[in-house]
């Protein structure tokens, strides 16, 4: 993916790395990321927090988010990139939560509700999504929109 490449040579450039946390996704963005050589000067590392457990034991997301707003919430997402962010030390992160199906859907968060979310060094940008598809579809939607909101950022 040109964007990929692209973003990391920016970080490259600029000396900077970037770190992931996915649950819908399921590793997507970090797969996207490791199949280009030379990723490692700049790429961190990853954390796939699908449970709520490991959401708040690894990334710090207090229990009190799962109970106020869910963990497929703009508040969840936030506590994942601020604690991805911290864990790995890096200056940018992604970070996505979301509902991929076919299961799991509700009336307010229907499946295909996704909330991505890139911390840069000055800010922290959170997107609510609808995508439509399949579990497959969903998945692949929200890594590529994952991927472009962090290329906005830094490009």
């Amino acid at each position: 993916m040109k964007k990929v490449v692209e973003i990391i040579d920016r970080l490259k450039q600029t000396h900077q790395s970037v770190s992931f946390a996915e649950s819908c996704t399921g590793g997507r963005v970090a797969s996207a990321f490791t199949a280009i050589s030379g990723v490692s000067s700049v790429f961190n590392g990853s954390v796939v927090s699908y449970s709520n457990a490991i959401k708040h034991q690894w990334l710090g997301v207090e229990n009190s988010i799962f109970e106020e707003f869910g963990a497929v919430s703009r508040e969840c997402v936030e506590q994942m990139l601020t604690g991805v962010a911290k864990t790995t030390k890096s200056d940018y992160a992604i970070a996505i939560s979301g509902i991929a199906g076919p299961d799991g859907g509700s009336e307010l968060k229907p499946v295909g509700t996704v909330y991505i979310g890139v911390l840069t060094p000055d800010t922290i940008k959170i997107t609510h999504n609808l995508f439509d598809g399949n579990r497959e579809d969903i998945q692949t939607q929200a890594t590529t929109r994952a991927i472009e909101m962090l290329y906005e950022q830094l490009l």
